[in-house]
């Protein structure tokens, strides 16, 4: 198992990263503009919340009172969540949308608004799926998750082999599955590993914001609505409940998982001294991949995470900035002699991502034995 304090990357070829850093500052110098948030991020935003908000308040006030029109709402209120995570939560939990901490805190918050947890956000996937991008036992974006296998270095069970095609049907269940419970077994794992104090701050306080924010999201999405709605039953709202988190779901995965996950991905591993073959940036580009780049709805409603390198390599940056950045690193790649992936649509990252577990699902061929 790879330890994350043992691992290293390597220095050598640092001089990308560092041209690549100047070009892109002097991008926001010449351009007199902010890294972070421009007036299409807050309408953006804005939009976001309202999409969510005004379909619950349509049934909370009895104004719609169709069941199978209050489902369709349910279903909007998925696509909204989803669009909540890409393009509020997601940038203010990287401390991107505003150069103001508290600015950023109050927005990650909107993660816990919808039925997540920032904190554990910040630590799964900033510290972890960002720094060590598509490293086994590291990166929890690529861990073991039941029955899917997601790393060329992870347990291979027969089942595997059929992943190409029910690993669509759990990505569904993605968000169910982290606002029921996973939420809190994260929380205790990160505290074993001493991720929670490396964050400057506690169990029991992360604990009591967690448990709070659950309460009070259960109460509103769940309670209220079957204490109020006497035009359907508890097994309704139930069902109503468990399709938003479905959409949601599937729609965040499709989304990450095309970015890491496909065919060509590399998955690098540290040596027996923990050390890396490529410096973090350059570790980036082999392991990451972008998709669309030339679709903006897609690029709008994704928060730009469809700019997945750029969003890599520099994560501190509004997502609204990407598609500008793109040519930056695109050319910079180029110069020195670096990868630069990018599928040109959703549907062949898609494609490449079902190949991928694929891939992943055959029997790994035994390794021959070295005879002295």
């Amino acid at each position: 198992m790879n330890s994350r304090a043992s691992i290293k990357f390597a220095s050598s070829r640092a001089d990308f990263f560092t041209t690549l850093n100047q070009r892109v500052n002097e991008y926001f110098k010449s351009k007199n503009i902010s890294r972070h948030a421009n007036a299409e991020m807050i309408f953006k935003t804005i939009f976001m919340c309202v999409a969510y908000f005004v379909p619950y308040f349509l049934m909370m006030f009895g104004i719609i009172t169709n069941p199978w029109i209050m489902w369709g709402l349910c279903l909007t209120m998925g696509v909204s969540v989803a669009g909540i995570g890409l393009s509020v939560m997601h940038d203010a939990n990287h401390g991107a949308y505003s150069g103001k901490k508290s600015v950023n805190d109050f927005l990650g918050y909107t993660l816990n608004l919808v039925g997540g947890n920032s904190f554990n956000w910040r630590v799964q996937h900033n510290v972890l799926h960002h720094t060590y991008t598509n490293i086994h036992d590291v990166d929890e974006d690529i861990s073991p998750r039941g029955v899917l296998r997601f790393t060329p270095h992870g347990n291979w069970k027969p089942f595997h082999r059929f992943q190409y095609l029910y690993a669509w049907f759990f990505y569904g269940l993605m968000t169910f599955v982290w606002v029921a419970a996973k939420d809190f077994a994260r929380l205790g794992k990160y505290d074993k590993e001493g991720l929670i104090r490396k964050q400057k701050s506690t169990f029991r306080k992360e604990l009591i914001i967690l448990g709070i924010t659950k309460v009070l999201y259960f109460a509103y999405i769940l309670v209220v609505p079957m204490i109020v709605l006497s035009s359907v039953t508890w097994w309704q709202v139930l069902i109503g409940f468990i399709s938003m988190h479905y959409v949601a779901g599937f729609i965040l995965a499709i989304i990450f998982q095309p970015a890491h996950v496909v065919e060509g991905s590399e998955f690098p591993v540290p040596d027996d001294a923990g050390q890396m073959e490529n410096s973090w940036a350059i570790h980036q580009l082999y392991t990451t991949m972008n998709f669309a780049n030339d679709n903006p709805v897609l690029t709008w409603y994704a928060g730009g995470l469809n700019f997945q390198v750029e969003h890599h390599l520099f994560p501190g940056i509004c997502h609204v900035h990407y598609p500008h950045l793109s040519a930056i690193v695109k050319q910079t790649a180029a110069e020195y002699g670096l990868p630069y992936k990018a599928a040109p649509t959703l549907s062949k990252a898609l494609w490449m991502h079902g190949k991928m577990l694929y891939d992943l699902g055959k029997k790994p061929s035994l390794q021959p034995v070295a005879v002295a």
